[in-house]
C-alpha cells in the first residue's frame, strides 16, 4: 500500500531516471512533493524500498534505481497528479489457505471483511469504508472486536512470516502492547506495518527483516490504527 506521496515520489524519480538516466536530489525530491524538509523525502524513499518498488545502488552516491511501479499506473510518461486518488487492490482468494486453519473456500462460518489495499496519504483507516473489495474469513480467527483486512508490499517483515502479497487480518484498536505487529499511521502521512516497541518515552517501530532499521519516533508522531490477528496466502 503506498501513500500519496511514496506514488508521486515513485513516479517523479521513474520519470526523472528515464529522462536524465540519473536520480533527482533529495532537494530536487523535496521541491517536487512542495515538502519542508529532506527528513521527509528520506522517510518517503526508506517506505518505498521496504515495499520493493526501489532499490538503492551500492557504492554510488544519489543512485537510486525503479524495480517496479504500482499495479494501477499507466504509463503515459507524465509527472504525478496532484489530485491522485489511489484505488483499492481487488484479489480472487478463492483458493487462498488461512495460515493453520482449513482453507477459506470451505470454512462453514464465515465473515466479509473490507479489504484495503493502497491507502490515501493521512487518511486513518477508519475513514477507507467502502464496499468494493471484501474477503471472506472464518469467524473463529476473529473473536471481539473490528476487522479488516490489508494487501502487504514489501519484504520488511519476513522474519515474522510476512511476506509480499500476503494478506493481513488486523483487529482495530488504537492501543497494543509491546512487541505486537501492529498497523501504524506516522505523522498522519504514512500507514505501515511493524512490530511495536518502546524506547523510554518513545516509540519504535521494528522491522522483522534486518535489511531495514528501527524507526523510533515520540509518541505524538504514531497512531496504533490496529493489531495483527492472523493471515491469508495465495499459493
Amino acid at each position: 500500500m503506498l501513500t500519496r506521496k511514496q506514488y508521486e515520489l515513485l513516479l517523479f524519480i521513474d520519470q526523472r531516471l528515464r529522462e536524465t538516466g540519473i536520480s533527482p536530489s533529495f532537494d530536487e525530491m523535496k521541491d517536487a512533493l512542495d515538502l519542508k524538509s529532506k527528513s521527509g523525502i528520506h522517510r518517503l524513499i526508506t517506505g518505498l524500498e521496504e515495499r520493493g518498488f526501489i532499490r538503492r545502488l551500492v557504492h554510488r552516491a544519489r543512485a537510486l534505481e525503479v524495480v517496479k511501479l504500482p499495479e494501477n499506473f499507466e504509463s503515459d510518461d507524465s509527472a504525478p497528479q496532484a489530485g491522485f486518488n489511489p484505488t483499492v487492490i481487488k484479489g480472487n482468494f478463492a483458493q487462498n489457505t488461512l495460515m493453520g486453519a482449513a482453507p477459506v473456500a470451505a470454512a462453514v462460518d464465515a465473515v466479509s471483511l473490507p479489504l484495503y489495499g493502497k491507502i490515501a496519504a493521512g487518511t486513518p483507516i477508519e475513514a477507507m469504508r467502502d464496499n468494493h473489495a471484501s474477503i471472506e474469513v472464518p469467524m473463529s480467527l476473529l473473536g471481539r472486536g473490528e476487522h479488516y483486512a490489508l494487501t502487504v508490499e514489501g519484504d520488511s517483515m519476513i522474519d515474522a512470516g510476512i511476506f509480499d502479497g500476503d494478506t493481513v487480518i488486523i483487529r482495530r484498536c488504537d492501543t497494543a502492547d509491546a512487541g505486537t505487529i501492529v498497523v501504524a499511521l506516522v505523522d498522519d502521512l504514512e500507514v505501515t506495518l511493524k512490530r511495536l516497541r518502546r524506547k523510554g518515552a518513545s516509540i519504535a517501530l521494528e522491522a522483522a527483516n534486518p535489511k531495514y532499521e528501527t524507526r523510533i519516533f515520540p509518541p505524538d508522531r504514531v497512531k496504533v490504527q490496529g493489531k495483527l490477528v492472523g493471515l491469508l496466502r495465495s499459493y
